[in-house]
């Protein structure tokens, strides 16, 4: 074989491992692309399914406030709740202490008066602490 057979060959040779190489990333370019589609038919359904879910929420909502809005027009208004008692009045206190002068026990006056019995105590021992310093 003389060169220019040897150059023809290699020119061949070359051009045969181009088009191979174009072949090969040809496939490959093919597969990924299939690969991405199905991601994203697969993220598609996941959206369809995440949105339906999301469509059910709002009418269950929906069903919600309609069932609340029939329960107030039912009861009317909502009435606010009553402002929280206020501590011990002196009315309490003076029943406290003339009820512990007559001796009865500190559980008892709690019951009668309906008051915590750890307050009947305090009351009746800063009425002491108070004497004490008269």
């Amino acid at each position: 074989m003389n060169a220019a057979e040897w150059q023809a060959l290699l020119f061949y040779a070359v051009a045969a491992m181009g088009i191979l190489l174009s072949l090969y990333l040809f496939v490959t370019l093919k597969y990924e692309i299939r690969i991405v589609f199905r991601r994203h038919l697969a993220e598609q359904q996941r959206v369809g399914e995440l949105e339906a879910a999301l469509g059910q929420t709002r009418l269950a909502m929906e069903k919600l406030e309609k069932d609340l809005r029939e329960v107030e027009r039912q009861t009317g208004m909502l009435v606010a709740p009553p402002p929280a008692r206020s501590g011990l009045n002196l009315s309490k206190r003076t029943q406290v202490l003339r009820m512990h002068r007559s001796g009865q026990d500190s559980a008892a006056i709690a019951a009668a008066l309906s008051l915590p019995r750890a307050e009947v105590d305090l009351l009746v021992k800063v009425h002491r602490i108070v004497v004490e310093k008269l």
